[in-house]
Parts: structure tokens; C-alpha cells; sequence
């Protein structure tokens, strides 16, 4: 079974650069552009374009350009009918050769809001309605990892394609027409421990994003789906960094269940971006859902946790790593997802 993300989720993974693709949708507000990446050794420039249409010539509607020169800074701009508008600068680089970073777009109702690792930079008002971009571009000096639109929707004359098993460079992973989008607001920024509460319990019917970074010097985080009511796991997933280990269990009735730790590889590392999306899979039974987890520098990873109706399975990059065979049979009844430990939080919705 090939992953497929979650709804209101549309990644693409290592792609090439130029990157000069249609948004998905559309831009509009509430949407959401994450790009992972590394900074060249030698950079002096890179940039990302929001452009009407595609071409040399598109009207762009927020030009981000990041220049190490001498002066290090950060130009934003507008080019319309072929004409640069009035540069906006600001003389602090948030970027550093050779460095992972998380740059993120946040389209709001007056302006674009960007974010740098996690800490605001800077906010770009509007001087081309918003709804007039279709493209995005990025080039220059930097090697992607990721680029994730969230809260956009496919195109409606656009036919979702099955995705390969290893989404190769540039490959976008989509999701099929008829999943639902995701029902709650996102929350920027939350502190660890994060509880969110799934109304109506783990069902088909819901989609869960978490974006984060697990520091360098972490040593272990936990993922948890529990039953708010009786405090059981139906599933702890717990890299152990100091350990090197991925260890699952349950807790159920008050007990801790016996570990389960046999991986073929082990996917996480400290100092890594990551993504984790929950949602549902047409290619399950109709009581399913799926958990993907991608991982940016210096390896970009995609984990996917499957729940079917006797276990959930769970893959890497496409790539199978582990199944966990339900404990709790009434997995439905699991209406919270826990995060704590060694992690920062960028990004959640439910």
C-alpha cells in the first residue's frame, strides 16, 4: 500500500531545483507553505517567489531574497507589469552557510507572516491580492528537503495519482478527492507537553499535523494515542536517541505491555525537522487511519503509521520498518494524542 497524506496536506519531498510549481488551490488565507532545507557552504543568494501564473515574466506578488554580500540581509519586494516595487530590507540574516533551516509562509488576511526556525521575522502586507497566486518558485544557493502546503485543497480539474512506494526527488505524495479536510484551527508554537483532544475519537474521519524539530542534544520523545477516560495507550512510540532505539508498547488496565524494539533500521537522529500528519487511507477498511512523519536534514524522512483493523503498520520512506498488532481492540475509543520529552513544536492541527 503506498502512503498517502493526510487531507489538507501536500507534501513534496527532495524536489530539484528551480522548484516552479502551481500552489495546490491556489493561495488563500489559513494556508500554510513549510520549506526545509540546507543553506549552500558558499551561498550568497537564494530566493522564494509567490508569482501570478508562470512564466519570465508572471507578476510577483511577495519576492523573498535572502543575500549574504557583505551586507547580509533579507530583500522583500513586489514585481508588477515587469516592474520591481519599493524594496523592503531587513539587515538580519536569519540563514547560515551550511546550516539546516525551516522557513515558513504563513498567508494571512493582510499580509504574509514569515517565520525562521521557529521565531518570527518578518510581516509583508499585501500589494497583490492574494487570490491572483498560482505559483510558487525557490532557487539559488540551497539544497531542499521539503516543501509542505498546508490548508490548501487540490485543484478541482486535478486527478490524484497513486504515489509510488519511495517518492523519488521532486515527487508530491497526494491525497485522493474524497478524504475530508482537516476540522480544527492550528496552533503555532505550542509547548511540550501538547495534549490535544480528538473529538469523536481515532476514526477515518480526522486529521492530525504536527511539525516540530528534535534538538541535537535530545535524548528521547514520546508520541502517545490514549483514552482520555482510563489514561490507556493504544500506542507509545518512543525514539530513544541516547539509546538508538525505537521502542512501542501499550499501557493498558494500569500495566505497561511487554516492549517491542526489532526495527530493520532506525530512521530518527537528533538535530532533525519533522512532520506528522494523521489522517485516513482509501486503501484501508473503512475504521482506519494513517500517521505520516517526514524528517528534514540531514535526512528527509517520511514515516507512515497505518492503523487497520488488527494493527497498525508503520514505514519509512515508503520502506516498511515495524506493524504493532492492536492490544487495544477498541482503538476508536483512543480521543487524545499526547506529545512530550525531547522535541520542539512548531505546528499542530486537529
Amino acid at each position: 500500500m503506498a502512503f498517502v497524506p493526510a487531507p489538507g496536506y501536500q507534501p513534496t519531498y527532495n524536489p530539484t531545483l528551480p522548484y516552479h510549481r502551481p500552489i495546490p488551490g491556489s493561495l488563500r488565507v489559513g494556508m500554510s507553505i513549510y520549506i526545509q532545507g540546507v543553506a549552500s557552504e558558499h551561498m550568497k543568494r537564494f530566493f522564494v517567489n509567490f508569482e501570478v501564473g508562470q512564466g519570465p515574466e508572471a507578476d510577483v506578488a511577495f519576492h523573498f531574497n535572502p543575500r549574504f554580500d557583505g551586507w547580509d540581509k533579507v530583500v522583500l519586494n513586489t514585481r508588477h507589469n515587469g516592474n520591481w516595487g519599493k524594496e523592503e530590507k531587513k539587515r538580519s540574516m536569519p540563514f547560515s552557510k551550511g546550516a539546516a533551516f525551516e522557513l515558513v509562509f504563513m498567508v494571512l488576511a493582510e499580509h504574509y507572516k514569515v517565520v525562521v526556525n521557529g521565531d518570527p521575522f518578518y510581516e509583508f502586507g499585501h500589494r497583490i491580492p492574494l487570490q491572483m497566486v498560482t505559483h510558487l518558485h525557490v532557487d539559488g544557493d540551497l539544497q531542499l528537503q521539503s516543501i509542505n502546503f498546508i490548508g490548501g485543497q487540490p485543484a478541482p480539474n486535478q486527478i490524484p495519482m497513486p504515489n509510488p512506494t519511495y517518492p523519488g526527488p521532486g515527487q508530491c505524495c497526494q491525497e485522493p478527492s474524497n478524504l475530508p479536510s482537516m476540522e480544527g484551527p492550528p496552533t503555532f508554537n505550542p509547548p511540550v507537553p501538547f495534549n490535544g483532544r480528538l473529538q469523536g475519537g481515532l476514526t477515518a474521519r480526522r486529521t492530525i499535523i504536527v511539525k516540530g524539530y528534535v534538538p541535537p542534544t535530545a535524548k528521547s520523545f514520546v508520541i502517545n494515542f490514549k483514552v482520555g477516560s482510563s489514561g490507556d495507550l493504544a500506542l507509545h512510540i518512543n525514539p530513544r536517541l541516547n539509546e538508538g532505539s525505537v521502542v512501542r508498547n501499550s499501557f493498558l488496565n494500569g500495566s505497561w505491555g511487554a516492549e517491542e524494539r526489532k526495527v530493520s533500521y532506525n530512521p530518527f537522529g537528533p538535530g532533525q525537522f519533522f512532520d506528522v500528519s494523521l489522517g485516513s487511507l482509501s486503501l484501508l477498511p473503512s475504521k482506519a487511519s494513517v500517521l505520516a512523519l517526514a524528517s528534514c536534514p540531514p535526512l528527509s524522512l517520511q514515516l507512515s503509521i497505518r492503523c487497520g483493523m488488527d494493527r497498525f503498520k508503520v514505514y519509512a520512506n515508503g520502506q516498511h520498518l515495524f506493524d504493532f498488532s492492536h492490544r487495544l481492540s477498541a482503538f476508536q475509543r483512543v480521543d487524545m494524542v499526547e506529545i512530550q520529552g525531547d522535541v520542539t513544536l512548531s505546528y499542530v492541527q486537529i
